[in-house]
């Protein structure tokens, strides 16, 4: 990793998914702020840029067989993230929303702070179902139909704002959400089971913060990647002769 310092954290966890554990660990956004340098983001938290380039270096030296997504299509990156990450995201949100309803109506008065966990994580849950759901029947569509047009060599009638509009929506709703699960995190001291919890309380912790680090590659994926690749198809489209 050649002048880490000065590579995005969307470009260093792209290149070498084994840094995301570092990145996660001094809590450095890869994915709604990933377009900052190390350096910018390390002086932003206080963070030596010593330190972490040294454990940045050390992973990846780790043997990987990173997934190509930088070679991927745009409908290749499409159906990874509805595999990998809608499915997950799915199946995944009723399960801790049982699991964190069991604890807070269990030890709510010896720990009143996962009563305001449940009712964030219900919050994640309302709005990640629509986002899902505005992306797969209209977002996902419309960058399959530009990607159509491209693949047939066809000038593209649509304006920008096709793509670009939902994207920017996308967007600000990806960053909403990892606002929501930071709360979360915050309050429940980096996901750490207090002394004495019961193994649904413990097991609800892991749930919580397993699916925020799903959460961040599912984000970085979409904002790094595949949404910058969709509007530089459809402007290809416009611009053709």
């Amino acid at each position: 990793m050649t002048n880490i310092a000065e590579q995005t954290l969307a470009t260093i966890v792209t290149n070498n998914h084994f840094t995301v554990p570092v990145l996660e660990k001094y809590d450095l956004d890869f994915c709604c702020k990933g377009k900052r340098t190390l350096a910018d983001a390390c002086t932003e938290k206080g963070i030596s840029i010593e330190a972490i380039s040294e454990e940045l270096e050390k992973s990846s030296e780790i043997p990987t067989t990173k997934m190509p997504f930088t070679e991927m299509t745009a409908e290749q990156l499409i159906s990874y993230i509805l595999i990998h990450h809608h499915f997950y995201v799915k199946q995944s949100m009723p399960t801790i929303i049982g699991h964190l309803e069991k604890v807070a109506a269990k030890h709510g008065d010896r720990f009143p702070y996962m009563a305001e966990v449940l009712s964030l994580f219900r919050e994640i849950n309302d709005e990640m179902t629509m986002h899902m759901h505005k992306e797969e029947v209209i977002l996902f569509p419309r960058i399959k139909e530009v990607t159509a047009q491209q693949e047939a060599h066809q000038h593209s009638n649509l304006a920008p704002g096709y793509i670009a509009a939902p994207i920017q929506v996308m967007e600000l709703e990806h960053e909403h959400a990892g606002d929501i699960l930071y709360k979360i995190r915050s309050l429940t001291n980096n996901y750490t089971p207090p002394e004495g919890a019961c193994t649904t309380f413990q097991v609800s912790l892991a749930e919580l913060k397993e699916f925020e680090e799903d959460l961040h590659r599912h984000v970085h994926l979409e904002n790094n990647l595949l949404f910058p690749l969709a509007e530089k198809i459809l402007t290809t489209q416009i611009n053709l002769n």
